[in-house]
């Protein structure tokens, strides 16, 4: 059974950071493509950065590059969204997601995931 606990959500300056952790368990760690995603009230879900955790490839969607980093730590099989420079327009409900695949191609924010956490809100506001 996969399972996937999120945590580290809150509520932030504009320009401040906070860091999102999710772990994962159930998924054979050379398969394991994991991603973060993010809905909005009244948006469709946004993916915002995905890493396929046997060779640490990354990639993020264009709205976070520069200021988001995914990571993980392979001991705690937990990824990491660090998010800097936040704006208001990151305001969303964040989710961690996870994909059973054996190509690292396919691990980018645009696959269907199968697999989700929670969710964790984050808010940035004045």
């Amino acid at each position: 059974q996969v399972r996937l606990v999120e945590s580290g959500g809150g509520s932030v300056l504009p320009g401040g950071s906070l860091r999102l952790s999710c772990t994962a368990s159930g998924l054979t760690y050379s398969r394991r493509c994991m991603g973060w995603f993010r809905q909005a009230p009244g948006k469709e879900r946004e993916g915002v950065a995905t890493i396929f955790m046997r060779d640490g490839n990354t990639n993020y969607s264009d709205s976070v590059k520069g200021r988001f980093t995914i990571s993980q730590d392979n001991a705690k099989n937990t990824i990491y969204l660090q998010m800097n420079s936040l704006k208001p327009e990151d305001t969303a409900v964040y989710y961690c997601a996870a994909l059973s695949t054996s190509a690292p191609f396919r691990c980018g924010v645009d696959a269907d995931f199968p697999y989700w956490g929670q969710g964790t809100q984050v808010t940035v506001s004045s």
